[in-house]
């Protein structure tokens, strides 16, 4: 008999739905018998660390990534974010680049992240697990269909939450949200490769902290 999933009660509340359904039985397989083959990416008790650092009354901001890295010691159950003993990868030291000419000051460059989780900002990525050096390696087993719906329940019951949506991956997983209820800021992925295409200088940051401040919610100290 399998054991219940270990996730955040608010989370859960909404969440039973899908944990209940075959697919999810059949996600838990392949999970599990992936982790004892491992490795597998980000330790097992970190799988649904975005959801236990932010609660579902308390999110402010999303921002949605695809896959967790996939080298050793890397993820760390927050998307883009890596462990405090990892140098911060490209991508997230594009993220760090742009908040400080948005801001027009520094900000943190510790690359954990917990500190906006803390804050509301749930930062969860469609797939939650990975095979060592194998990007992508558990996409379309179902995870993507869980995520879906911790960000439709968002969009259903809650109201004010900028989505952070960078590249076309993102903007098509946040698709579905209701933009009369939600602020969606859109642009490109911070990688190197296409940073320039339009993320750097999108001034998602301060758009976020504006639009939160009118509703009357305290500011993200990104």
């Amino acid at each position: 008999m399998n054991k219940p999933v270990r996730l955040d009660e608010s989370w859960k509340a909404r969440l039973t739905g899908e944990l209940d359904q075959p697919y999810f039985a059949e996600l838990r397989r392949f999970v599990r018998a992936e982790y004892e083959r491992g490795p597998v990416y980000p330790p097992a008790k970190q799988i649904f660390r975005a959801f236990d650092e932010c609660p579902f009354d308390a999110v402010e901001a999303v921002i949605l990534g695809q896959d967790p890295y996939h080298g050793a010691g890397q993820a760390n159950g927050l998307c883009f974010a890596v462990e405090r003993t990892v140098a911060p990868p490209p991508s997230l030291q594009n993220i760090f680049k742009e908040i400080e000419n948005d801001l027009g000051r520094p900000v943190s460059r510790d690359p954990d992240l917990s500190r906006w989780a803390r804050q509301g900002v749930l930062l969860l990525n469609a797939t939650l697990t990975v095979r060592e050096g194998a990007a992508g390696s558990h996409q379309g087993k179902g995870w993507e269909r869980f995520t879906d719906a911790a960000v439709a329940a968002l969009s259903r019951e809650r109201e004010g939450i900028v989505f952070l949506l960078w590249g076309a991956y993102a903007r098509q997983k946040g698709a579905g949200v209701d933009r009369r209820r939600h602020l969606v800021l859109e642009c490109a992925h911070p990688s190197p490769l296409s940073a320039r295409n339009g993320f750097f200088g999108c001034r998602h940051f301060s758009k976020a902290n504006a639009y939160l401040e009118a509703r009357g919610a305290a500011p993200i100290e990104w």
